[in-house]
């Protein structure tokens, strides 16, 4: 049985730099590239079984085409971020150790990365959300729940997460008057220059849809689908929970406007 530390995350409600939550590849083993599952596809240029090491994957941990993913067929590669679970895994659970040293410990460290991707991404949120002046009335109970989930999180922790989230993006949106789109199908949608502060878009499909121009400010874009939405000029100052994949599945330029936590995708180039 593995035994969790818990992560140093709450010592007050001062929120956390969401940079602490970003992958260091360099402290990893490579997990994302042997535990995940690749199929042929747009994004993956051959099918990969998880639990089979990626063939570009170096001795070193490294990818050997790093700089040439998006042309070589793994865009997928480029966008993806395990919200800091890989080093996570490899040097407080396992101690440094790697499953390529070890194989014996390879299907248990799988199996963790997989559950501590899902729960950095919420710990993600919930330190964004301490960080939103008018979510002040919650921060006590985001910081309890964050705490909770960086230690010992139950089965309904998504659940709760994701409760409180609707919370914080209502006090952060109230009084915008912003349009209701939460899960709805907005794909190759012209939005060109629209205003959409404050919009719920909560679980919307905008893969390919053109914002332009847009102003997307207090947003909520929680599990939003954005694969090729056109964003250059937008602005997502502070746009709510909105993610590094989200951001690099996107296509956007010098003039888009990003939340002080994400930086441009080097692709946008």
């Amino acid at each position: 049985m593995i035994t969790r530390p818990t992560l140093d995350l709450v010592t007050d409600h001062a929120p956390i730099p969401l940079r602490d939550l970003r992958s260091d590849c360099a402290r990893c083993s490579g997990l994302c590239c042997v535990a995940h599952t690749f199929q042929r596809s747009s994004d993956f240029a051959y099918d990969k079984p998880a639990g089979t090491p990626c063939r570009n994957l170096q001795a070193d941990f490294r990818c050997g085409i790093h700089a040439d993913l998006r042309t070589s067929g793994f865009t997928g590669c480029t966008v993806y971020e395990c919200f800091g679970a890989g080093q996570f895994v490899t040097q407080q659970l396992f101690g440094g150790r790697t499953w390529r040293d070890d194989p014996t410990i390879a299907a248990d460290m799988f199996a963790a990365f997989g559950t501590m991707r899902g729960l950095h991404e919420l710990l993600w949120y919930l330190t964004e959300s301490l960080a939103i002046r008018a979510a002040a009335p919650l921060h006590a109970e985001l910081a309890r729940l964050r705490a909770e989930v960086a230690g010992d999180p139950g089965p309904d922790a998504q659940a709760r997460v994701g409760e409180l989230l609707g919370r914080v993006s209502a006090l952060a949106r109230d009084g915008l008057g912003g349009r209701r789109s939460r899960g709805a199908d907005l794909t190759g949608a012209g939005l060109r220059r629209a205003d959409l502060r404050g919009a719920d878009l909560r679980g919307a499909l905008l893969i390919g849809a053109d914002l332009r121009g847009a102003d997307l400010r207090r947003a909520d874009l929680l599990g939003a689908d954005l694969r090729g939405a056109r964003l250059d000029g937008a602005d997502l100052t502070d746009a709510l929970f909105l993610t590094p994949p989200q951001v690099a599945s996107a296509r956007g330029d010098s003039l888009t406007r990003l939340p002080a936590a994400l930086v441009p995708p080097r692709h946008w180039n």
